[in-house]
């Protein structure tokens, strides 16, 4: 579970990450961060699971993530899904993008849901990237 790690990592690390506008590098647009992603229910309720690749998971997993390369991967996400283009999904997805390949590597898919509130980043962080309830298995 991505919550003790998360919780480590509130004490030093920003989770903030500008999303900045489309990168015009060849080498950022030519990287895939995600593979697929596919909309599932649980209970009833609707989740975005992303499905990085290993260079996906390779960038995420590093330290000193760019800027550029956050904004390319949610871009990813928002072409594959634009109807995520949710301040609370996009927090979910970033809040996985930096911590999710730390916390738990190879981890199936990073999972967003809609119905989770928009928190601040520390909230964020120390649910684990899953406010507002329990990730679901």
């Amino acid at each position: 579970m991505l919550k003790p790690l998360l919780a480590a990592a509130a004490a030093g690390a920003a989770l903030a990450v500008a999303i900045a506008p489309a990168a015009s590098s060849d080498a950022a647009a030519s990287t895939p961060y995600v593979d697929h992603v596919r909309w599932v229910s649980y209970s009833g309720l609707p989740t975005l699971r992303i499905y990085p690749p290993v260079e996906g998971r390779s960038v995420a997993g590093e330290f000193g993530k760019t800027a550029a390369e956050t904004a390319q991967a949610w871009r990813e996400v928002l072409a594959l899904a634009p109807d995520a283009e949710t301040p609370g999904m996009r927090a979910q997805f970033i809040c996985h993008w930096n911590f999710a390949e730390l916390a738990q590597p190879g981890k199936t898919s990073w999972d967003l849901e809609p119905w989770r509130p928009a928190v601040d980043d520390n909230t964020m962080i120390l649910t684990g990237c899953n406010p507002g309830g329990a990730e679901k298995a």
